[in-house]
């Protein structure tokens, strides 16, 4: 039987925008909640003790409001505290965000692999073991990006403020050999123009948003709560709600209306 009640999906900010496209391109029937923690934003360099909270809150409201599954559309939020929600919700449907440490190691060539990421992603201990796993034959340099996150969330996508912070991220990675450079980070794909103007043309980015949007459809289609009926989106920000409903046509790629959420 076809589940149509919604997904709810939720980031620090409007980074999750990106993961939420891929499901809405691989699930068209399903209706989606985003909430955007913009009250908060960004997560990278808070506490995992403070995330985790912001997480338990966060997911409470969303299943208020009838979601069937909840998407953690963010790496940070992920590592601090998906094991956390496992434990309280174990029998909700839970997908979570993790860098594409996997896919970049098979890829490189050149056995060196950037990643671009939050100084919180980096320090996690899930991250640390992603390494462990999966790059032990590779090289790894990590690139923490102070203060790119919140360009994004200004819609300063191809400012020359955000070029020049780009750059400098960008080229320790290039002086270093990178061939393939992971985007760790949901508000990343955003400034996917400017990082293909920056890196050589033979660099590969990896990002997660598809594998994500596909792990999604495989976990309601096990607990067979896939929908086959009209869909919706629902928006709400714990931050000023104009400033995403400022974004959402750059972001989503049309308008929408958003709520103020005192969560």
């Amino acid at each position: 039987m076809a589940d149509n009640a919604p997904i709810g999906v939720f980031d620090s900010g409007v980074g999750g925008l990106s993961v939420l496209r891929e499901i809405r391109t691989r699930l068209p029937n399903e209706s989606l909640l985003y909430l955007a923690d913009s009250g908060h934003v960004p997560y990278g360099e808070k506490s995992p003790e403070f995330i985790r909270d912001r997480c338990r809150s966060i997911v409470s409201f969303l299943l208020e409001q009838g979601a069937k599954a909840l998407v953690v559309a963010c790496n940070t939020a992920t590592a601090a505290g998906i094991a956390d929600l496992r434990l309280l919700y174990p029998d909700l449907p839970l997908v979570g965000m993790e860098p594409a440490v996997k896919p970049a190691a098979l890829a490189t060539r050149s056995g060196v692999v950037g990643v671009l990421a939050t100084t919180g992603t980096l320090k996690s201990a899930k991250f640390a073991a992603l390494l462990d796993r999966f790059a032990s034959d590779v090289r790894v340099i990590t690139q923490p990006c102070p203060g790119l996150v919140e360009r994004i969330e200004a819609g300063e996508l191809d400012t020359p403020g955000t070029r020049s912070l780009l750059a400098g991220f960008v080229q320790p990675l290039i002086e270093q050999g990178c061939d393939t450079v992971i985007l760790g980070c949901t508000h990343y794909p955003f400034v996917k123009p400017l990082l293909r103007e920056m890196l050589p043309a033979s660099v590969a980015l990896v990002d997660t948003g598809a594998a994500v949007a596909r792990h999604l459809e495989s976990v309601l289609a096990t607990h067979h709560r896939l929908a086959d009926g009209l869909s919706s989106s629902r928006f709400w920000s714990s931050g000023d709600p104009r400033r995403l409903s400022a974004v959402l046509p750059v972001l989503w790629g049309e308008n929408g209306t958003v709520s103020y959420c005192s969560v």
